[in-house]
């Protein structure tokens, strides 16, 4: 888990305790499943869904990291490596080009349901780790992890790249049938971004990997702008135009 400029707040745990989670906890995933699932509707894209069930995730159930990466193992050889805190860019990327995603383990409290400055579990569980089950998605997302560790001590060539990820692994759209349907895990767990992207407040332009490099982003509003593709492969497939880019 990434979110770049984002601080990290407090201390979290480095180790999923299955036997720590709270009532309230449950409690707060299951409210935040139930009803991202029902703001989400139709508009995301059916390999998510598709996603959501192989790995088993339901309302009723936190997620236990073993369960899926024994999963995860036999669909995409990818697993999941638990941090305390957002991780900075090195230590992201590094884990990505070794078939790993750091997620945290810990949810945000009752109090902090609507809101809340860094990520947590649902927006890193819920929201990323599905997706992890599908092949295409995956071999980009390591390509660009291998990438990024080329680059990582060129601070522009890394902006370049960042702005990559943020417009299609957290906030891309798939278009299908001539619909749009949103994939980007900064979407699929937040409800405002969910009910904006597909409002006509937003632009939705077709994925270009030099007009992306050169989209600025924030990461404190909802967003204005997204990007959209026709299939998971057609990120595999950008990835000769990215290192071109940044001149590898």
């Amino acid at each position: 888990m990434v979110f770049f400029g984002v601080k990290n707040i407090v201390t979290r745990p480095t180790k999923q305790i299955y036997k720590n989670y709270t009532k309230e906890d449950f409690k707060v995933w299951n409210i935040l499943f139930k009803r991202q699932l029902k703001n989400l509707n139709d508009t995301v894209a059916e390999e998510f869904i598709v996603a959501l069930k192989e790995l088993n995730f339901r309302a009723e159930k936190i997620p236990n990291f073993i369960e899926i990466n024994n999963t995860l193992k036999n669909t995409t050889g990818w697993s999941i490596k638990t941090v305390p805190n957002i991780s900075p860019p090195e230590e992201f990327f590094s884990y990505l080009s070794k078939k790993k995603f750091t997620t945290t383990c810990w949810l945000r409290s009752m109090s902090q349901i609507d809101y809340l400055e860094e990520p947590d579990m649902f927006h890193d569980v819920f929201a990323h780790v599905p997706l992890l089950s599908n092949k295409e998605y995956t071999s980009f997302f390591k390509e660009i992890g291998q990438i990024a560790m080329s680059v990582i001590d060129d601070s522009i060539k890394l902006k370049k790249l960042q702005r990559i990820y943020w417009f299609t692994i957290e906030f891309g759209l798939i278009k299908k049938h001539d619909k749009f349907k949103i994939y980007g895990a900064g979407i699929i767990s937040s409800k405002e971004e969910s009910n904006n992207v597909l409002s006509n407040k937003s632009k939705k332009k077709k994925f270009d990997v030099n007009r992306v490099m050169n989209q600025s982003f924030r990461i404190d509003v909802v967003q204005d702008t997204y990007y959209y593709i026709d299939s998971f492969e057609e990120l595999t497939l950008s990835l000769d135009e990215i290192r071109k880019n940044i001149h590898l």
